[in-house]
């Protein structure tokens, strides 16, 4: 349900229950997408049916994930698609590997804290995702999977991982999420002693979001500033 400020609400099989007032289980139900429902203090929600998006926006948080103005960088810079076979270390709460779920064909992601661990399980199954396998292991250590299209790594020591790059198929990619720019130039330091792989670039995004009201239009006084570096690897 979505109100006309945008603001949605999820039916779970109940009565919905608002801020806005409340709508009967029936009235949803006897109603298709498109159809506009009141509650019973007159406010007006539209019906639609919700995509990934919307339910992955519920998703239960325990570590901070990465922002998705940078996994759309991720997807778009390496390619990736409903053939990839994906692998990320630091799972954290789930954020990236359930986003690329939706989008590969697998996903593996590794953990060392349970506690984590067990935020990603629940939120991979809210989500009915079947294409994650969840490790508790250390990356530092070794990596199981071979022929990898994309190592995605959101780790304090990432160059820990660069004699592990076997894991990932000829032309495939290993990128790095880092918040501090020491993380990134020891990752890249790294980087250039190995004759597997190849530095492309480190980036990040800042994303600015606009306010239209009227006649006052300009960027919000809050904008999404700096979340992360992404340094782009590539195995030879």
């Amino acid at each position: 349900m979505i109100t006309d400020k945008g603001k949605k609400f999820f039916y779970k099989g109940d009565d919905l229950h608002t801020q806005y007032g409340c709508i009967k289980k029936p009235e949803i139900e006897k109603a298709k997408p498109g159809d506009v429902l009141k509650t019973n203090t007159g406010k007006e929600m539209l019906l639609t049916n919700g995509i990934f998006m919307d339910f992955y926006s519920k998703i239960k948080r325990g570590a901070q994930i990465i922002p998705l103005k940078d996994m759309g960088s991720i997807v778009a810079q390496t390619g990736i698609n409903s053939k990839s076979r994906v692998l990320e270390a630091g799972s954290g709460s789930g954020g990236l590997c359930c986003f690329l779920a939706n989008i590969v064909e697998k996903v593996f992601t590794y953990e060392i804290r349970e506690d984590f661990a067990k935020i990603v399980k629940k939120n991979i199954e809210n989500l009915n995702l079947t294409n994650v396998e969840q490790k508790h292991k250390d990356i530092y250590e070794g990596i199981d999977e071979k022929n990898l299209d994309l190592v995605v790594l959101d780790l304090p020591e990432p160059w820990k991982v660069v004699p592990h790059v076997k894991a990932i198929k000829h032309g495939g990619f290993l990128v790095s999420y880092s918040p501090c720019t020491p993380q990134v130039s020891d990752f890249i330091e790294d980087v250039s002693k190995s004759d597997e792989l190849i530095y492309i670039k480190t980036v990040e995004i800042i994303e600015r979001e606009w306010e239209f009201s009227g006649r006052k239009i300009r960027p919000k006084s809050q904008p999404i500033g700096h979340s992360g570096f992404m340094s782009f690897v590539r195995r030879i």
